[in-house]
């Protein structure tokens, strides 16, 4: 293929141009495979060490001043060795702690022992650092590798580029994403000092942290205030993250390490909360010290987008740079603060303190009765006067102004203002106790639905919004996926009025409150009445019939794990025993075994139907792990008030409703499914229950274009899958018939699929990418609707549609000399598991349906090329034979660099003539078979002259120019190639091809050989460097 018009390293300038423009000192390479000298220089030359060691040393010194040499040495030892742990995130999470910390060395003044603290960064004055961007940074480790750009803070390598062609439409940003996954396993010393990894093909850009998934590398935009203009999605990255002092705060504030003891997950914030926790910090620095309002503000960032860590973001920021004030984590359920004092307790290295968690009023009283700092977690219910004491009024349990109270969902936690009368007397609700237990203290509210025009209280409590991130915006973002909407309503069958009754309940329901409370002991009366018509067993037993169909028929489609939300708690029970009826070997009493599990609690007046689905909040821990765990059998959860909040699943993607709900209580409870995960890129609600206009009620507070993007009707999943389906049989498939896709008869079908194959192989390049694509998407769409008879009627030419797809992927997918130890493209892969679900031959093997023997790459068979040339397929046949010419050539290359070389530019020379329509398919089949047999002589050449692969490699280098032929002859070229070879193997140590020494010791021997034979002279430059350059690649694939 030609080179494009926009090649990877425009995109590498345009970088390194910005970063300029934004303060960096840039070092441009002169040339793709040769480093910067300067920044050579900057590391005594040494290209093993992937630091800039004079920068480093410089910054200790000039940023700690006044201590002796051999404390600086000791930290600078420090940084070299980190962790010494062979597990390079460990590494990573010591650097980052040196970096935020400060390296401590222990120290003996004066016969005392003491411990002074060095820092490698001053992230509190940006022009006291170095900032340096260079490009192609050589770094030889186990191999040597030039990522394709480096930014440099004091001389540590922090952020790392992989930039891809714009040009291209065959590789792209998830292609750079995989190259910086290779260097994790190649340059593992390299990337233990790295923050932030960005991939870009000048189009698209993302960044990510080193653990993270391709799903969770996030493009970066400008903030809301800046308008983008024309920049590209780089420009945009290296303005707005990446400048010096935005990329000190993101370093030091933004960046989590998480561990479960075995593995380590790195976790950096998304630009919206990034922007947000700023604006958040600035808020609470001017309300704290402000008597009059002590309103910080709201943040409304729609569930599922991250506000948990946000929440944590924001609280560490508060406790180092405003004086360590004593935040307050408010939540009124249980579940809900019990998920979230996990996630700070999973930060707590972070925070640098452990959270505590209050248990009961007296705790909660207790924590709050300090003078400065923490970090307290309590329900809003303990917030009360203890009346049982003789308490009439709550008790002011701190006047301190240094106080923040952070609520979780503020719609809730802020009512209750307002008096009320009760059998016991005058009562208030409890957040007006809670102001006055911390009369001076200042509020901020964070909600993941917006607030209603008609509520005037939560901004009378927490003041105006500081940020929002909406739904459309996530979406856009691909920080959460669309929810559609089925409707599968199981009426009730009543009697009377019951009915009218009924529909009244579901319209009036209202689950704002927690339903345990006092106050509505009624409408819990009312609730149990209609909980046992839900309940009744026909009923239960058309759900579970339904529910098995259904989730069923989606995991063959895709994978995904599935809630199941029942009315109570009972008829969640019941709902589970109809459901093990139909499928036994789902259940499991073992807590960690089992397809299905009733997550809940229960009472002792429950009864013994009920006590054995009773969880524990330890029990509820191994679940919740089991249900995150993507190859644990647990897949399904039944539940009824616990998980619809806080709780999060990416791979759960269908949500069963068979609960009353409403308000923003239904919008967090279906955004349990929203979550990205891999290729999904959409969630699924099933109604059982009658939540359409609930569901359509809640939206009204929406924009336009966030309604758009949840509750979506299935009538529109189901035109977007016609939409593809008529683009691939009008536009790719148009006048072809196809008409024997389903024949009964296995050969048949075959010929089909090669047929229409052949087809769009005759296509150029870029339509057959779009034909790959379309028929991805409307895999995707069928996956969605394959329940639904509909779209079953299309179901097996989509499955055609698939098989040519695979077909088509597997013919171009590159072979190689052995498959063991390559990188497995997971998107791939998961795709074509997709792929083979509902395919008839689950496992395309390509050979088998060609009819002919797999090639092994060492040598291509002249029966082989007997029956790709009779193949009446013909670019069937020119893309197999380019395949299998690709990786032969690239075994070749590892041994014999001027050979494969020619046999390279050749293979693309012929290809592109046929891509440009120069010559017919038989004349490039009759190119490419003749390369082959080509490719086979030259591998019979060196028996034939009696020389070894490396004598004959070695041949080729020299004989590489016509005049060294005329003057020396083939003989003496081959008595040279014998003699190189032993010199090669005298003059090589371990590791020789990485250490400059040996190699300019090995450059000098190899210059006298061809000296001593009379090489020309005039060309024996070239053929020196030719000459190392294949020693290399020989001890490199030793």
């Amino acid at each position: 293929m030609s080179k494009g018009y926009l090649l990877e390293s425009d995109v590498e300038n345009l970088a390194l141009d910005t970063l300029k423009q934004v303060g960096y000192n840039v070092y441009k390479n002169p040339s793709s495979t040769t480093p910067n000298p300067e920044i050579d220089a900057m590391r005594n030359n040494d290209q093993s060490v992937p630091l800039l060691t004079d920068k480093v040393k410089k910054a200790l010194r000039e940023l700690n001043p006044g201590y002796s040499d051999e404390i600086y040495r000791e930290a600078f030892r420090q940084l070299i060795r980190l962790a010494d742990n062979p597990d390079m995130m460990i590494n990573n999470h010591y650097f980052h702690k040196l970096l935020i910390e400060g390296i401590r060395v222990k120290t003996n003044e004066n016969g005392e022992s003491r411990t002074v603290v060095l820092y490698p960064i001053d992230f509190d004055n940006v022009e006291n650092n170095e900032f340096i961007a260079t490009n192609q940074f050589t770094f030889k480790g186990t191999h040597e590798r030039r990522p394709d750009a480096t930014i440099f803070i004091n001389g540590l390598p922090v952020v790392t580029f992989e930039f891809k062609d714009a040009g291209n439409p065959n590789v792209g940003i998830e292609s750079g994403y995989r190259q910086l996954q290779t260097y994790k396993t190649e340059i593992p010393e390299y990337l233990k000092y790295n923050e932030i990894l960005i991939t870009s093909d000048g189009i698209n850009s993302r960044a990510g942290s080193l653990t993270a998934g391709f799903d969770r590398f996030m493009r970066w935009r400008a903030p809301k205030n800046v308008s983008e203009d024309d920049d590209l999605q780089i420009e945009t990255m290296i303005k707005y993250m990446l400048k010096p002092k935005d990329l000190l705060n993101i370093i030091e504030n933004f960046i989590i390490f998480e561990t479960d003891g075995d593995n380590t997950v790195k976790i950096l914030a998304a630009y919206h909360q990034y922007y947000m926790v700023n604006k958040a910090v600035k808020a609470a620095q001017r309300t704290i010290v402000d008597p009059n309002d002590k309103r910080i503000g709201v943040v409304w960032h729609t569930t599922g987008s991250g506000k948990s860590l946000s929440m944590v973001f924001f609280a560490s920021i508060v406790a180092r740079k405003l004086n360590n004030p004593t935040m307050l984590v408010i939540n009124d359920r249980n579940d809900l603060d019990d998920q979230l004092f996990d996630t700070f307790a999973a930060a707590h290295k972070f925070l640098r303190q452990n959270p505590e968690h209050a248990e009961s009023r007296d705790e909660l009283r207790k924590f709050m009765d300090k003078q400065s700092g923490g970090i307290v977690f309590s329900t809003i219910q303990k917030f009360s006067p203890d009346f049982e004491k003789g308490e009439t009024d709550m008790p002011v349990l701190t006047n301190r102004s240094d106080v923040i109270v952070i609520a979780d969902e503020a719609h809730r936690t802020q009512y209750g203002l307002k008096a009320k009368f009760t059998d016991n007397g005058l009562r208030y609700g409890f957040a007006k106790y809670l102001r006055d237990a911390l009369p001076n203290a200042a509020f901020i509210g964070f909600t993941g639905t917006p607030i209603s025009t008609a509520d005037k209280s939560t901004v009378a409590v927490f003041g105006n919004y500081i940020d929002v991130y909406d739904i459309t915006q996530a979406v856009n973002d691909h920080a959460t996926v669309k929810i559609y909407y089925e409707s599968h309503v199981f009426p009730l069958k009543l009697k009377g009025d019951a009915q009218a009754k009924y529909q009244k309940f579901l319209q009036d329901a209202n689950l704002d409150d927690d339903p345990n409370l006092e106050e509505n002991a009624r409408r819990n009366r009312e609730f149990s009445r209609l909980e046992a018509l839900a309940g009744a067993k026909p009923r239960l037993q058309s759900i579970a019939k339904h529910f098995i169909y259904h989730f069923e028929s989606r995991q063959k489609e895709a994978f995904g794990k599935a809630m199941i939300v029942e009315m109570s708690r009972r008829n969640a029970v019941r709902l589970y025993d109809e459901i093990i009826k139909l499928r036994p070997d789902w259940e499991s009493d073992d807590l960690n075994k089992g397809k299905i599990k009733v997550v809940m609690t229960s009472s002792a007046a429950d009864g013994p139907e009920m006590a054995k689905f009773q969880t524990s909040k330890a029990d509820r821990r191994i679940l919740q792990k089991r249900m995150k765990d993507d190859s644990d059998e647990l897949q399904i959860v039944i539940v009824v008030d616990m998980w619809l909040t806080g709780f999060d699943v990416p791979s759960m993607n269908t949500m069963y409703i068979d609960k009353p709900m409403k308000g923003h209580n239904l919008i967090q409870a279906i955004a349990r499914v929203n979550r990205v995960f891999k290729d999904k890129d959409s969630a699924l609600i099933v109604d059982y229950i009658g939540i359409a206009e609930n569901l359509k009620s809640a939206l009204n507070i929406y924009s336009t274009d966030d309604q758009g993007q949840v509750g979506i009707n299935m009538n529109r999943a189901l035109s977007l899958l016609r939409e593809k389906y008529d683009i691939i049989t009008n536009d790719f498939l148009y006048g072809i018939d196809y008409s024997d896709f389903d024949s009964e008869d296995g050969a048949t079908r075959l010929k089909v699929t090669r047929r229409i194959a052949n087809e769009i192989l005759h296509e150029d390049e870029d339509t057959q990418r779009k034909f790959l694509d379309v028929v991805t998407e409307l895999q995707k769409a069928y996956a969605l609707t394959s329940t639904l008879p509909e779209a079953q009627a299309y179901g097996e030419e989509i499955a055609f549609f698939k098989t040519v797809k695979v077909f088509i992927q597997k013919l171009k997918e590159p072979v190689t000399s052995s498959q063991s130890g390559k990188h497995v493209d997971v998107k791939y892969e998961m795709q074509q598991l997709l792929d083979q679900s509902i395919i008839s031959e689950p496992n395309v093997n390509i050979y088998n349906e060609l009819g002919i023997k797999r090639q092994n790459i060492d040598l291509i068979s002249d029966e082989f090329l007997q029956k790709i040339n009779s193949m009446s397929e013909k670019d069937v046949a020119i893309t197999l034979l380019e395949k299998l010419l690709k990786g032969k050539i690239k075994a070749m290359m590892k041994t014999n660099k001027v050979t494969s070389g020619k046999f390279e530019e050749m293979l693309k020379k012929a290809i592109d003539e046929y891509n440009k329509r120069g010559i017919t398919s038989e004349i490039v089949i009759r190119k490419l078979i003749e390369m082959a047999k080509k490719i086979n002589a030259e591998q019979e050449k060196g028996k034939d002259l009696g020389l070894s692969p490396e004598e004959i490699a070695f041949y080729d280098a020299l004989a590489d120019h016509k005049k060294a032929v005329e003057v020396l002859g083939e003989e003496k070229l081959h008595l040279i190639a014998q003699e190189l070879v032993k010199l090669v193997k005298e003059e090589a140590g371990v590791d020789w091809e990485k250490r400059r020494n040996i190699q300019a010791k090995m450059r000098v021997a190899v210059k006298h050989l061809l000296r001593k034979y009379g090489y020309p002279p005039d060309i024996a430059p070239a053929a020196v460097n030719t000459v190392v350059e294949q020693a290399e690649l020989m001890a490199s694939n030793e």
